[in-house]
């Protein structure tokens, strides 16, 4: 096992490790949940999340929730729970997670296993510091249907679906196709100023229009 520490302290980089070792990992950290994973084919990036990292996930989750609710869609947010397929060599923590069609099919488990039941409709990413691992190719072996990426520095949200076993670029959410859902950060940054409260019923008011 391989350990490479990046100048940032918010991240460590393992290499080289196997299976068992990554699972023997989790359940060392299972008491300080504070962490995000990656695991991609031996390389385990562990970070710890900033706080300007946690406000821009929290505004974009409530976002999230607020559509669902406008749209009367049910929903279930798993927050960073850790999705993992042996078989793929792959495992992730999102910093955030959302059933919408699966919603009934896992409704009131607490343990989940991809190989037999679905994976998250919905991932969101936060990308305050650039990655050490590429997120994508790890969903897309999960079989994560959608992610949404935000880009703190250029204030951008790219949405992916995924295609054929690859994720590409679209316009829409098929989640949420009467939303131009990459206008999100705009409407968000601009009512910043003014508390959560009042950005959020902004933000609602927005919704309503869009509709």
């Amino acid at each position: 096992m391989v350990v490479s520490n990046y100048p940032r302290s918010d991240r460590v980089v393992l290499y080289n490790l196997n299976w068992e070792q990554f699972n023997r990992l989790l359940e060392d950290l299972e008491e300080s949940r504070s962490h995000r994973l990656a695991y991609d084919n031996g390389s385990l990036e562990i970070m710890t999340p900033l706080p300007d990292h946690e406000r821009y996930k929290n505004a974009l989750s409530l976002a999230i929730q607020d559509m669902a609710d406008l749209l009367n869609l049910e929903y279930e947010c798993l927050g960073s729970t850790t999705w993992k397929r042996e078989a793929k060599s792959a495992g992730v923590e999102p910093d955030d997670c959302f059933y919408f069609q699966n919603e009934r099919q896992i409704r009131g488990l607490s343990r989940f296993d991809l190989d037999r039941d679905p994976p998250p409709d919905l991932a969101l990413e936060i990308d305050l510091t650039n990655k050490s691992i590429n997120r994508l190719p790890i969903y897309a072996r999960l079989g994560v249907p959608e992610v949404w990426n935000y880009d703190v520095e250029r204030g951008e949200l790219t949405i992916y679906r995924l295609r054929e076993g690859e994720y590409r670029i679209t316009e829409n959410s098929e989640i949420f196709p009467p939303i131009q859902i990459r206008e999100i950060p705009a409407i968000l940054n601009r009512s910043g100023d003014e508390g959560r409260l009042a950005s959020r019923r902004r933000f609602r008011d927005w919704l309503q229009q869009q509709l």
